[in-house]
C-alpha cells in the first residue's frame, strides 16, 4: 500500500507498478534518495515523473515524461540533469520552449503567415503556396532553421540556370520564389522565440544571396504606336466575325483592357454589380494596392460593355466554361494581337500601351495616368488633396484615348479595304 503523499517512498519500478490511483485530482511521491524527483499519479491512474526544484529563488516544477516511454532509471536519470541544471540557474520548462520553436517547420510558418487576418489577397496567399508546395517542396517539413545559406545557394542557382521543371533558365521564378523564403524566415524570426525570448532566427540565410541576385531589367514592352490602328481593326474584325461566346469574350476582354489600362486579373473577374454603364463607370472594391477605386468608362467602353451577351446564371462579365466561372487567359487571341503587332504581346503590355498612349500621344499628365492604372501618386499633395477613388473626373482623359486609338483602327480599316486609294485622270 501506497504511504501518504507527503512521505518520501523509494521510487521503483515495483512501487510504481502498485501504486493506487487518487481518489481525485493527483498525488505527489517524492523520491527517499533523490531529492526533487517525484512521480504524479492522477485518479484515471496515469503517472508522470516530475522533477522540482528552485530557479533563481522561483520553485520551478517540470514534467519530464509518463510512465511507460520512460523506464524509472530513465527518468531518475534525467531528473539529476534537470535538477542540476535548476541549481544552475537554467529553466527546463524555457528549454522546453526552445526545443519546440526549434522543431518549427517551413510549413507551419507558411501557414501562420497566410493565416494573418486582412494582411494577404488571395493571390499572394496562391504565390506563397505555390513556392512553399512546388518550389521548395523538400523543405516545406523540415525545420525552418535547417535553412543554410547553401541549400540557398544551390537551389537559388538551380533555378536560375535550370528553372522549376529543368527546362530552361528562369531568373523571374528564382528571384520570386527566394524573395517568398525570405519574407517568411523573417516573419518566422519575429513571430517564434527561443526560451530565453531571443529571436528563433537572427540571420536570414537568404541575405547570402546578395552577390548571386540577378537584377531583372523592367519589362518596357507595348505596342508600337504606329501598330495600335492594326491591333484595334483586327479585334474589330474579330469580333464581328466571333464564332463562340468563349472567342467572343477573349476579344471584348482584350480590346476593354487596352480602353482601360487596367490588370488582367481586375478586368477577367469583373462582375455586372461592379458595372455601371448610364454613368459611365466600373468599380474595383479590392485592387492590388488595397485602394477602392471607381474608374471611368469611354463611349468605347460602355457601347463594348451594352453589346456583352449576359449569360443566365452567372455574375461575370467575361464568362467562361472554367471553374472559376470567368475568362482569366484569352492566350489564342492574343497571338493574334501580337502578329498584329509585330512582337510578342502580353496582357500586362496592353496596359504599358495604354499609359504610353496617353502620355506620349493625347498629352495628358503623368499623375492622372498613375490615377486611372490605380497607382496612387507619392507626392504629399497628390496623395492628400487629390481625388484618389471616385476617379469620374477623367473621363475626358480616358475619351481622349479611346477616340486616338478608335481612330488608328479606322485609318488601318481604311487602308485594308483600298479606301484611301484615289484613282488618277487617265
Amino acid at each position: 500500500m501506497a504511504k501518504p503523499k507527503n512521505e518520501p517512498v523509494k521510487l521503483t519500478k515495483t512501487f510504481i507498478d502498485k501504486v493506487q490511483p487518487a481518489a481525485e485530482g493527483y498525488e505527489h511521491y517524492w523520491d527517499i534518495g533523490l531529492k526533487g524527483y517525484g512521480l504524479r499519479v492522477t485518479a484515471a491512474g496515469k503517472r508522470v515523473f516530475i522533477a522540482q526544484g528552485r530557479v533563481r529563488g522561483k520553485a520551478v516544477c517540470a514534467t519530464l515524461g509518463p510512465y511507460g516511454e520512460w523506464t524509472e532509471y530513465e527518468a531518475r536519470e534525467k531528473a539529476r540533469k534537470v535538477l542540476q541544471g535548476m541549481r544552475d540557474g537554467i529553466d527546463p520548462r524555457d528549454a522546453k520552449r526552445q526545443d519546440e520553436a526549434a522543431k518549427v517547420t517551413l510549413r507551419q510558418v507558411a501557414d501562420a503567415y497566410m493565416a494573418r487576418p486582412g494582411k494577404l489577397k488571395d493571390s499572394s496567399k496562391g504565390e506563397i503556396e505555390r513556392h512553399v508546395a512546388t518550389t521548395f517542396e523538400a523543405w516545406q517539413n523540415k525545420p525552418i532553421t535547417s535553412i543554410t545559406e547553401d541549400d540557398c545557394r544551390e537551389r537559388y542557382q538551380k533555378i536560375l540556370m535550370e528553372g522549376l521543371r529543368g527546362k530552361a533558365p528562369a531568373p523571374g521564378q528564382a528571384n520570386q520564389a527566394f524573395a517568398v523564403l525570405r519574407a517568411l524566415i523573417n516573419f518566422a524570426g519575429r513571430r517564434y522565440k527561443r526560451g530565453d525570448g531571443t529571436p528563433l532566427i537572427s540571420h536570414n540565410p537568404v541575405a547570402a544571396l546578395k552577390d548571386d541576385w540577378v537584377e531583372l531589367k523592367p519589362r518596357t514592352t507595348d505596342i508600337d504606336e504606329k501598330k495600335v490602328g492594326a491591333v484595334w481593326h483586327m479585334l474589330t474584325e474579330a469580333r464581328a466575325n466571333a464564332y463562340n461566346r468563349d472567342t467572343l469574350a477573349s476579344i471584348d476582354l482584350i480590346m476593354l483592357l487596352l480602353l482601360t489600362g487596367a490588370r488582367i486579373g481586375e478586368l477577367s473577374a469583373l462582375t455586372w454589380d461592379r458595372v455601371n454603364l448610364e454613368e459611365a463607370w466600373w468599380h474595383i472594391p479590392d485592387p492590388k494596392n488595397s485602394n477602392p477605386v471607381w474608374l471611368p468608362l469611354s463611349k468605347q467602353a460602355v457601347e463594348l460593355l451594352k453589346t456583352r451577351q449576359r449569360v443566365e446564371g452567372s455574375q461575370y462579365v467575361f464568362t467562361s466554361w472554367g471553374k472559376s466561372g470567368h475568362l482569366k487567359d484569352p492566350r489564342d487571341m492574343m497571338k493574334k494581337v501580337s502578329d498584329a503587332a509585330g512582337r510578342k504581346i502580353t496582357p500586362h503590355d496592353l496596359r504599358r500601351t495604354f499609359v504610353t498612349l496617353g502620355v506620349t500621344v493625347c498629352g495628358i499628365d503623368l499623375y492622372k495616368m498613375e490615377l486611372l492604372t490605380n497607382h496612387v501618386p507619392k507626392g504629399v499633395t497628390a496623395k492628400h488633396y487629390l481625388k484618389t477613388s471616385r476617379l469620374q473626373y477623367l473621363l475626358p482623359e480616358v475619351q481622349r484615348i479611346a477616340d486616338w486609338i478608335d481612330a488608328q483602327g479606322k485609318l488601318a480599316a481604311a487602308v485594308v479595304n483600298g479606301d484611301n486609294v484615289v484613282a488618277l485622270r487617265a
